[in-house]
């Protein structure tokens, strides 16, 4: 029932009671005092809303055949004819009577009539200014202005594609696609599969129906957020326990074995495309990883809306881990296909899931942000997500927010409203504070005019370390993710510009320097690296590959390619090195191959030992 229509009964309802308590004074002719009360039933005005838009002529012909037709609905008519004439005269009223109402109607007759005159509508339109609700303890809008909140429409990577080379585009090439492996999707007769509905993972048509293996449970409730955990059923469990065995035995067989049983097994979907991924199959890899993005989105729990920033899945629950590699290598597929406004979102939902960041996405948000154009936006999140202003003293936000002012400083009326520290002052300020990061940047873009070579050769733009684990390894990581940003002219020139005015000043007076350094110290002063769960190769755009052949018996391990990529592999910290393995006695083709693998020592032999000769 419409608003309109639910006024009308109210106002029905209210002229009612007036006529049977004060019939003596009532002034219209029409209605005697002794006439009966009669219930009009709500459900006849459902069809009314167009014939308010009639004028009172027709109204009087309605009541007239209504008359003719049955006279034992006469009184029903007159009484509906006249509430009518009265409603129309108590909408300009309306105010008076609100103050005015007396305890005679009941206590649910006000709710709803409130509720109607607060929702004001006209042809389908809202007013924002009477329809906005204000829920409970503001929990509505706290979250509506969450700077975390995820945007679903900017969620899916065909939406930005389509933003981006229009429809008609996406759509012949979707087209193209399907008709080149429509045979191989669909072997035989199959019934259409009802897929469920989700907001980050369109399901393709040659996926299986999903077999409702995974699912989520609420934990509980602490300051407004709900706590989360998923759940694995009897199935999975033994899909799981298969798994762990193929794992031990680096048998990816054993993981398409479990596959063929049961196609949506998390971890070995993530197995499987990281085995893509290192075979350079990066379209398979992406696959792999958004069936996977899709199990976990269906095993959602109702109460589980993380678009409102108000759930939570905590990463020390062994079963809420794959969620967060797959949405992090999902978060990387959508950069590598150039969606970085879905790349951005997908990273907001990461930090947002569990407040640890146990994936470090706090340190490519900063990237994601600049690639997707959302200046002003990344400006907001250093200010808002963490109340101590403390989010330019990392390496990646104190060059960012840099980058950000630069831009937002091109629009003429941010020049003029804007009261902020200048682009120049940031740029001199992270100089100030992370030189190393200018030697590095040099190296990795690469920066080949003359005048670099000046710079980096200063005392001061020289050292390659600052002292600090942490500090070191957030270095290397900013440098390998956002390389490509200062690519672009106008920043390679902004920072050359900077750096020459620093070494100018650090020439002139060296105590600043000190200042800076002491910053730094305080800022990073643990000695271990606190960082080193993350690795830099994750957050590199570059992925190393290894022949297919060589990997078809072999489970991949990440930190083990890594370690072969390395040019110096002292340096890796962490990686655990597989023990010698024995030579005689083998095939020499087999041990051929098998010294391709990265993984694979057969040790080393002393230079003191001679040379064993085969006398066969």
């Amino acid at each position: 029932m419409s608003a309109r229509a639910l006024r009308k009964v109210l106002n029905e309802q209210e002229s009612a009671n007036n006529l049977t308590t004060n019939s003596s004074a009532d002034d219209d002719s029409e209605s005697p005092a002794d006439s009966p009360r009669t219930f009009t039933n709500p459900f006849d005005l459902l069809n009314e809303d167009q014939q308010e838009q009639e004028n009172d002529s027709s109204d009087v012909d309605i009541s007239v055949k209504v008359k003719k037709e049955d006279n034992v609905d006469k009184n029903i008519a007159t009484n509906f004819s006249s509430s009518k004439q009265k409603s129309k005269k108590k909408k300009k009223k309306r105010g008076k009577e609100l103050s005015s109402r007396t305890g005679g109607v009941d206590s649910l007759d006000i709710v709803l009539e409130d509720l109607a005159y607060g929702a004001d509508l006209s042809d389908g339109q809202h007013d924002s200014s009477k329809t906005k609700p204000e829920n409970v303890n503001g929990a509505r809008k706290r979250y509506s202005t969450h700077v975390l909140q995820v945007d679903p429409k900017f969620l899916s990577a065909d939406n930005e594609l389509r933003r981006i080379f229009g429809s008609k585009v996406v759509s012949s090439f979707e087209r193209s696609n399907q008709a080149g492996s429509s045979r191989q999707n669909r072997p035989g007769r199959r019934g259409n599969h009802f897929y469920k509905k989700t907001i980050i993972i369109s399901p393709s048509e040659h996926w299986p129906r999903w077999d409702g293996s995974l699912s989520m449970e609420l934990l509980g409730n602490k300051d407004g957020c709900n706590y989360f955990r998923y759940v694995h059923s009897s199935t999975y469990s033994l899909a799981q326990r298969q798994f762990e065995a193929a794992k031990a035995t680096h048998d990816l067989n054993g993981i398409a074995n479990i596959l063929l049983h049961h196609p949506y097994h998390v971890d070995s979907l993530i197995t499987l495309a990281e085995y893509y991924k290192f075979s350079g199959e990066l379209q398979m890899s992406a696959d792999a990883t958004a069936k996977a993005l899709y199990a976990l989105e269906c095993a959602w729990h109702p109460l589980f809306t993380p678009s409102q920033v108000n759930c939570q899945l905590k990463h020390e629950h062994e079963t809420n881990r794959p969620i967060f590699t797959t949405l992090f290598a999902h978060m990387k597929n959508m950069d590598r296909r150039g969606c970085h406004r879905s790349a951005l979102e997908i990273c907001k939902l990461l930090i947002s899931l569990d407040s640890d960041d146990p994936m470090g996405a706090l340190f490519c948000i900063d990237y994601f942000s600049l690639r997707a154009e959302e200046y002003g936006w990344l400006e907001r999140f250093s200010e808002e997500y963490r109340s101590d202003n403390s989010m330019w003293l990392y390496p990646n936000f104190s060059y960012s927010l840099t980058i950000c002012r630069f831009y937002l400083e091109r629009e003429e009326h941010l020049k003029e409203t804007e009261t902020k520290a200048t682009s120049s002052d940031l740029m001199e300020q992270a100089l100030m504070l992370y030189p190393s990061v200018v030697r590095k940047l040099v190296a990795k873009v690469p920066l080949k005019e003359r005048v670099w070579s000046t710079i980096v050769n200063h005392s001061y733009f020289g050292k390659d370390e600052t002292g600090s684990a942490s500090l070191d390894h957030l270095i290397n990581i900013y440098v390998e993710k956002s390389y490509l940003i200062w690519r672009l002219p106008e920043l390679h020139n902004f920072l050359k510009d900077t750096a020459l005015s620093v070494i100018e000043k650090i020439d002139i007076n060296q105590s600043e320097a000190r200042d800076w350094a002491c910053v730094r110290k305080e800022a990073f002063a643990s000695e271990k690296n606190e960082y080193s769960h993350l690795m830099v190769s994750d957050f590199s755009d570059s992925t190393p590959t290894i022949p297919p052949e060589n990997l078809q018996d072999f489970m991949v391990d990440p930190r083990l390619v890594d370690m072969h990529n390395n040019a110096n592999q002292e340096n890796v910290v962490g990686v655990p090195h597989a023990p010698p393995r024995e030579v005689a006695n083998r095939n020499a083709l087999a041990v051929l191959f098998e010294s391709m693998l990265p993984w694979v020592d057969y040790g080393r032999r002393e230079e003191n030992d001679p040379p064993q000769d085969n006398e066969e």
